[in-house]
């Protein structure tokens, strides 16, 4: 058998767990083995003691792993039969040992061998075994160091074990077992709603017993399994009171735990109590008692206790056989409540019951003291039966309520947050059973309960008490018992809040005398305290009225009558909990904690009707119809009411007010019922708050029309801005029916214009100032929350807003106008199309209204927004119409198209439906608006209104068609021009005073205004210079495509008319506007090639008509609009330089010439008073280095240059004189073929010449010119330096014409040295003259195509330069103090410049230069050194230092040019030339300086020379000393033949033989007095030996 054999393996296992330290256990397990192999069934195992003993044996051990392997055995043999009933003693002592160990698997294993014995036949049957199985699964149960698993394992055993004893006991009864056994219940749940579910079949399957006749015959006879069951029975209840269960041997369990056990044997063993009679009396005796003394809410196993009770009231109350159990005790519970009236201690027993309770509360036992009176012993005896009275009254009602709420859970009650149908009738058992106690129980409860509620003010009691109404008042509600739920209702109300009878109130005031009734104290005015009492009172009230919301029907209006008086109490200053002060501050009030209390219950109070979220509608309706009950009778009582009373009337309203906003909030959500359908009842419900606000409004308490105001404000947002409207609003544009009258959202529609319509007609009906801004303000509100869901009401709110901006008042205006700038900035792409022409109407209404300025501004602005929205719709053009627009006309040189898609697709998106022509009437009507705005007789107005115009324009150009332009120019642009032009023409000149602020002195003060807009002509030239501005803005974005309009020229034709009328006619301003409009455009298209040529050509003959015309207007404008023209002349030069030919060039600097020659004649004295050259000719300056001749005008640069040659100094003769008159007269008319072109040299008097032909009007201002040349050094020192810049960058060719005049010009600024030594213009002539020569030396080489001629006559015009400046004007001696050291230092540096550059440059370079040239170059040089030993000996020593050291540098220069030492490798013919020639002046100019010193040595005598003259001559020696010449230089002295000719190498790299020439004045000189001189003269006497080889010879 398989049996045999696993019991086989088991004691193989054991003796092999045993075989080391257990011997005898092995030994044992081995002889059981062969003992076993001799039986063959588990009957053969149980006579054989030895298969028994060893797994005893095992287990006494107490080793873990041989006691589970012990307990295992023994579990099978019990389960196989195998143990003789003899063994089940010695089995459960060992089994008592092992549960004592602290090993979980050791008492786990123990409890289920227990549980195996229980359901084997080894089931105790006498009281010692019966009892010690019971008591070792109580004892792992109660034990502490027990785990978790072996509690829940030993409870589950003893629960277990229990049903298998009265399952014994009904088979040993011979009791009906079919319907009352466990059966399944073996394995039973811990929840609460199943045990009371499986309690109540059992009670009906009882019933159905009984009704059927079926009971059987009470016995008082018990079989041995029944004395067990009934002694089980007896301890379980002793142990449920508190006491000890002899029996079992148990002092104390949980009570939850046995509660539990007796209510599963009261609930599946019903037989048993019905049957025995020993049962029925512990039923009655034990079980009630234990009920009525513990049937608590706050005690533990109360979920059981509540089933015992319902079991008790359905068995014996419910059942008309039975009497009252359940409600008897009730009342003998009340009764004993009550009796506290009655008693003379009743106070000290109310207060020892109070004390109870709070003891209960925090969990301590209340007790007296010990040497308490009798008295108090009997008071507390007294209070103690009434405590327990009361928790017994509490238990039957939460009893109730538990049986309510499972009722619920189980379907036969519906949840009180389900419509409230009065006639609907509950029919299920549990429904049943609890309307049925209710009935019963409900009046002894109130009774009690009220009465121990009002005579109590523990805070444990009254919240125990409150909890109890509120469990009870719930109830009600859930079972629709209207009456007892009204009953509890109103009892509870009575307990929250009081406010000082009226009636009592006003008897103190009229028993009060009259002058003291002011001295009131703040604290008798209503003051209000809350007790602790009250406070839970109020939040049992919210608990309720959270829970029945939907079920309370009438009964609300006496809630918020107590929530109305809450909330005045809430916002009194004089209200206070019982603990704090009523003449603390309320700021003192609110920071406290005391306070705390008020923050909550006004907490509490906004959540109950947030909460009406979750009601039924009727049940919102009914709550509606209870606060305008409410509001209604306060409106009534306010208008008659005074002081306090009015003030407690219209909190009341306010309170409803607001509430009724909380409801609507929260009711939103119910507004639509699947794809939007208006419920029935909805929008009534929308009407009977707003109905109600209306009423408020009009209502002649200022307080009141604010208060409804708010509420409309928020009410009206709340709808609008609720989650349900938003999508209702997204469905319609995703439909394409947004703004449409499509019927299938007629309701939406309805709904929208319903919520609006309250606004205007509180608007137009109203006469109260403060009402209609109220309104507005409202409306306000709603367009910045809500603006952009509104699809059907914008046409009201337009007109709304149409008829405000008539209104006189200035602060209606701006309500209405806040309104229309939101409309226009935030929602304007969802107003529907046709109403867009409303739109830009009541704009333009506010743009035009006079009552606020900066509305009007403000106003303007937005027509642009407008029009910026509109013109995007013009990118949705059909292909017909873009075929002529800008669009396509700048399509070849941009690719909108991909632009033109995107802004198309987001147009669409927004469902703008509206067509070309609709869109272009939008645009006109904003253009009409604008240009009737621009004739404001307010500058700023109309300034205003002409920027957008043109701003419009320009942004949005490119997207008009070409009609549109057309109308634009000719209907807007051009009128606005004219009209503008003409105000300004005729305006006063009157100047203003500005507005008046008031006196001082008796003298009216008036605030300043500048002096550029005093008058209103000066304003009106300010909107003229804005319309010419934007009209350059316009021509620089768009002339290509506006030249291609029709009739445009005729247009640029007046235009240019206009300019040159305002330059002349005009002011500064407006001048130099009209100036910058033409600038603007030619220069933005001219650089581009957009400028065709008779445009270009209108504008230089607009220039040349104003400078020709401006001498006759004022200085100042004249100034400034001359510089206006000359900038923007060199501006259009340098951009359309291609464009010129040689006319226009020659035109260019005729009205440059012109402009100069003007600015000479007017400003002569600007020099001498301001020291500096006037502004125009400044600008001329900056103008002219951008006019140099492009490559295809080569021929005017000789124009050019000798247009800048005139404004320098001229000779001074009358020939010279009569030509400048000549040239002047035709400055103006000079043209290209006047010029005089040679191929040869050219002679310095040629000109230009006048061309005789030229116009009458400009012959005859410049004839009044200075003919004797220009007097202004200043601006001729600035424009030499711009003359030389200019020349160097000519062509070669152009260059060599007038480079002849160039030098003339420069020597004769050279010249004006001597007049004016200290000016710049010499200064600047000189550095010019230095650059053109070095210019000239590097780029003109032998290989130059210049004429030979040419290069002669530059030669000589140079060759004149140098000797006149450097012999005339350098070196020279100044007058004392007429120039600073600096200016000195500056002076001398510049002359020894132009030295170096003719000695070191010029005469050392391979140049083309004569002979006769480069004789007179080196003639100066000599002059020039010339000077010191020229002078006699008394002027020498007044000589200036400067001028000495300009000497020896030009005698220097002499030594360079003779010498041959570093220029032995650079030798040409040119250098050869000049050193022959420097050699013999160099010689000639030594003999005299040596001769001279010898002859003022003689004449002085002992006297020494100037320091000059010692300087010169030891200067002379010391270079003849050092000079070394060329051979081919030798061959000029003048020496005999053979002294000529040097000898071999030494000759090539030059000589001496210059000293032989000088050889007879050293001779005479070597005697000087000066030993220096002596010296040097030796040394010059030895090379001279040296150079004749007639060094000493030694014999």
């Amino acid at each position: 058998m398989a049996f045999m054999a696993v019991l086989e393996s088991d004691l193989r296992a054991l003796s092999a767990e045993a075989r080391r330290r257990y011997p005898a256990v092995k030994d044992g397990a081995e002889h059981a083995i062969l003992k076993l192999r001799t039986l063959s069934s588990p009957s053969e195992i149980s006579l054989n003691e030895d298969i028994l003993r060893i797994f005893i044996m095992a287990c006494e051990v107490k080793t873990v792993k041989l006691s589970v392997i012990g307990l295992s055995c023994l579990q099978k043999l019990i389960s196989h039969d195998a143990v003789a009933p003899s063994a089940l003693k010695q089995i459960l002592s060992t089994l008592k040992d092992h549960s004592e160990m602290a090993d979980e698997t050791v008492q786990l294993k123990t409890l289920q061998t227990i549980l195996i014995i229980f359901q084997s036949s080894l089931l105790p049957e006498d009281e010692d075994n019966m009892a010690q199985a019971l008591g070792i699964c109580l004892r792992l149960f109660e034990n502490n160091r027990s785990s978790d698993s072996v509690r829940n394992t030993a409870a589950a055993t003893f629960r277990q074990a229990v049903a298998l004893i009265f399952d014994h006991v009904i088979s040993a009864e011979s009791l009906p077992a079919g319907k009352f056994s466990s059966g399944g219940q073996i394995s039973r749940s811990s929840s609460i709603t199943r045990d009371v579910n499986r309690s109540i079949n059992h009670s009906e399957s009882l019933e159905l017993e009984m009704g059927s006749g079926a009971r059987s015959l009470m016995r008082a006879t018990l079989t041995a399994a029944g004395n067990l069951g009934l002694r089980l029975l007896e301890d379980l209840t002793a142990l449920a009171a508190g006491g000890s269960a002899t029996w079992l041997r148990v002092s104390s369990l949980q009570k939850t735990f046995v509660l539990d056990i007796l209510e599963f044997i009261l609930s599946n063993y019903v037989a048993v109590f019905r049957t025995l009679v020993p049962y029925e009396r512990v039923l009655r005796h034990q079980v009630c008692s234990l009920m009525m003394t513990s049937l608590r809410i706050n005690t533990e196993g109360f979920c059981v206790e509540a089933r015992t009770l319902r079991i008790l009231f359905q068995n014996f109350d419910m059942h008309p056989k039975n009497t009252n159990v359940v409600d008897g005790m009730v009342k003998a519970l009340a009764r004993v409540v009550s009796s506290i009236q009655f008693q003379e201690t009743s106070d000290e027993s109310l207060a020892a019951v109070a004390g109870m309770f709070s003891s209960k509360a925090k969990g301590v036992e209340w007790s007296l003291d010990n040497d308490a009176s009798n008295a108090a012993v009997l008071v507390a005896s007294e209070a103690h039966t009434i405590t327990l009275a009361i928790e017994g009254l509490l238990g039957v009602v939460f009893t109730v309520a538990t049986l309510t709420d499972e009722a619920m859970d189980i379907g036969e009650l519906e949840s009180p947050r389900c419509d409230f149908d009065p006639s609907v009738k509950y029919a299920g058992k549990t429904a049943v059973l609890c309307i049925s106690m209710v009935d019963s129980l409900w009046l002894t409860i109130l009774d009690a309960l009220s009465l121990i509620l009002s005579r109590s003010q523990g805070e444990a009691i009254v919240l125990e008490i409150l909890k109890g109404y509120q469990a009870f008042t719930q109830a009600c509600g859930v079972l629709r018992a209207v009456e007892p739920l009204n009953s509890f209702l109103a009892s509870l109300c009575k307990f929250t809040i009081n406010f000082p009878n009226e009636a009592e109130r006003k008897s103190n005031l009229t028993m009060s005398p009259g002058p003291k009734r002011s001295e009131q104290p703040v604290d008798q005015k209503d003051s209000i305290i809350l007790t602790p009492k009250n406070v839970q009172a109020l939040r049992t009230l919210f608990n309720i009225a959270h829970r029945l919301q939907n079920v309370l029907g009438p009964s609300w209006v006496l809630v918020l009558e107590t929530l109305a008086a809450l909330d005045r109490a809430i916002h009194s200053p004089h209200a206070a909990t019982q603990e704090v002060s009523t003449a603390v501050s309320k700021l003192t009030r609110e920071s406290s904690g005391q306070y705390s209390d008020f923050n909550i219950l006004s907490s509490l109070n906004s959540q109950l009707f947030e909460s009406s979220a979750l009601m039924h509608i009727t049940a919102v309706q009914s709550l509606l119809s209870a606060l305008r009950l409410l509001s209604d009778q306060c409106i009534a009582g306010s208008s008659s009411g005074f002081g306090q009373s009015s003030n407690q009337k219209i909190g009341s309203i306010s309170f409803s007010v607001e509430r009724m906003i909380s409801i609507l909030i929260n009711n939103l959500h119910s507004m639509y019922y699947e794809e939007f359908t208006c419920i029935a009842g909805v929008e009534p419900l929308w009407d009977k708050i707003v109905g109600h606000f209306l009423e408020l409004a009009d209502d002649s308490n200022q307080h009141l029309r604010n208060m409804a105001l708010d509420a409309l404000d928020q009410s009206i947002c709340a709808v609008l801005s609720s989650g349900q409207f938003q999508d209702r609003v997204s469905l319609s544009k995703a439909q394409g029916t947004f703004g449409g009258v499509d019927t299938k959202h007629t309701d939406l529609r309805s709904l929208e214009c319903a919520v609006i319509s309250p606004l205007r007609v509180l608007y137009l009906s109203s006469q109260s100032n403060d009402v209609r801004a109220g309104s507005l303000k409202i409306l306000l509100h709603v367009l910045e929350r809500c603006g952009e869901s509104l699809q059907y009401s914008w046409r009201d709110i337009l007109e709304m807003l149409r008829s405000v901006a008539d209104a006189t008042e200035k602060d209606l205006v701006t309500l209405g106008f806040q309104s229309l700038r939101v409309i226009m900035n935030d929602v304007l792409s969802t107003i529907p199309a046709d109403c867009l022409h409303v739109c830009i109407d009541v704009t333009g209404a506010y743009s035009a209204q006079k009552t606020e300025l900066n509305i009007s501004l403000t106003a303007i602005g937005l027509l642009w927004t407008t029009t910026d929205f509109i013109v995007k719709g013009l990118l949705n053009l059909s292909a017909e119409e873009t075929e002529t627009g800008l669009i396509d006309f700048l399509s070849g040189q941009k690719q909108p198209d991909q632009e033109m898609s995107i802004l198309s697709n987001e147009l669409n998106d927004k469902n703008f439906a509206m067509n070309i022509v609709d869109r272009d009437k939008l645009i006109f009507s904003v253009f009409s608006l604008l240009q009737k705005l621009g004739a404001d007789e307010r500058p700023e107005v109309r300034n205003s209104a002409i920027r957008t115009l043109f701003q419009i324009l320009g942004s949005h150009g490119q997207k008009l068609s070409q009609s549109m332009w057309e109308d634009c120019l000719w209907n807007y642009i051009f009128p606005t021009l004219d009209r503008a032009s003409h105000m300004a023409a005729t305006s006063s000149k009157d100047e203003w005073q500005g507005k008046e602020l008031g006196t001082r002195g008796g003298k009216t003060v008036h605030m300043l205004i500048h002096h550029s807009r005093n008058t209103a002509q000066k304003q009106w030239d300010e909107t003229l210079v804005l319309v010419l501005g934007g009209i350059a803005r316009l021509l620089r974005s768009f002339f290509p495509f506006l030249k291609s309009l029709k009739n445009f020229w005729s247009g640029w034709e007046s235009l240019l008319l206009f300019v040159r009328s305002s330059t002349l006619d005009g002011s500064k301003e407006v001048a130099i506007a009209a100036i910058n409009c033409l600038q603007t455009t030619v220069l933005s298209h001219s650089a581009k090639g957009n400028l065709p040529m008779p445009y270009l050509n209108s504008v230089l003959e607009v220039y040349e008509f104003v400078l020709q015309r401006l001498p006759n207007c004022s200085e100042d404008a004249a100034s400034k609009v001359k510089q206006e023209v000359l900038h923007g002349l060199g501006e259009l030069y340098v951009q359309a330089c291609m464009m010129f030919d040689d006319r226009m060039f020659a035109q260019v600097l005729a009205i440059i010439d012109l402009a100069v020659k003007q600015a000479m004649v007017d400003n002569d004295n600007f020099e001498t008073e301001f020291g500096h050259i006037p502004p125009v000719l400044r600008l001329v300056l900056e103008v002219l280095p951008l006019l140099r001749p492009t490559e295809k005008l080569p021929s005017m640069w000789v124009t050019f240059l000798r247009d800048l040659l005139q404004y320098l100094p001229r000779p001074d003769s009358s020939e010279q004189n009569e030509e400048d008159e000549a040239e002047l007269a035709s400055t103006s008319d000079k043209r290209p073929d006047s010029l005089v072109k040679q191929n040869g040299m050219v002679n310095s008097s040629s000109s230009v010449s006048p061309n005789k032909s030229g116009n009458a009007h400009l012959s005859s201002s410049p004839t009044k010119i200075a003919v004797s040349g220009i007097p202004s050094y200043l601006y001729a020192e600035k424009i030499v330096t711009v003359l030389v810049d200019l020349f160097l960058q000519a062509p070669s060719v152009e260059k060599y014409i007038i480079f002849p005049e160039v030098i003339q010009s420069l020597g004769r600024c050279m010249t004006t040295r001597r007049d004016n030594p200290d000016g710049g213009l010499w200064r600047s002539a000189v550095e010019g003259f230095n650059r053109i020569v070095l210019d000239d030396i590097n780029n003109c080489g032998p290989d130059s195509k210049i004429s030979k001629p040419a290069r002669m006559r530059v030669w000589k015009e140079i060759a004149d330069i140098y000797e006149i400046f450097l012999v005339g004007y350098c070196g020279r001696a100044l007058p004392p103090n007429s120039l600073s050291p600096t200016a000195l230092k500056a002076d001398e540096f510049l002359e020894m410049t132009i030295l170096n550059i003719l000695g070191d440059k010029i005469l050392k370079s391979r140049i083309d230069a004569p002979s006769d040239i480069l004789l007179r170059l080196i003639s100066t040089l000599d002059r020039c050194a010339s000077r010191t030993c020229s002078l006699p000996l008394e002027t020498v020593e007044l000589m200036p230092l400067h001028c000495s050291r300009f000497s020896l540098s030009c005698l220097q220069k002499l030594f360079s040019l003779s010498s041959a030492d570093d220029e032995a490798s650079d030798w040409n013919s040119t250098r050869c030339e000049v050193s022959k020639i420097s050699i013999m002046l160099l010689i000639s100019r030594c003999e005299n300086i040596l001769n001279r010193y010898l002859h003022d040595e003689n004449d002085l005598g002992e006297q020494s020379l100037p320091s000059a003259r010692l300087e010169e001559i030891i200067f002379v020696l010391q270079e003849l000393a050092r000079l070394i010449i060329h051979s081919d230089t030798a061959q000029v002295l003048p020496l005999h033949p053979s002294l000529k000719i040097g000898s071999g190498e030494v000759e090539d790299l030059g000589s001496r033989r210059h000293l032989l020439v000088i050889f007879p004045s050293f001779c005479e000189i070597v005697i000087s007095r000066e030993a220096r001189v002596r010296e040097l003269v030796q040394v010059l006497l030895r090379l001279v030996a040296g150079e004749l080889a007639l060094g000493r010879v030694r014999i």
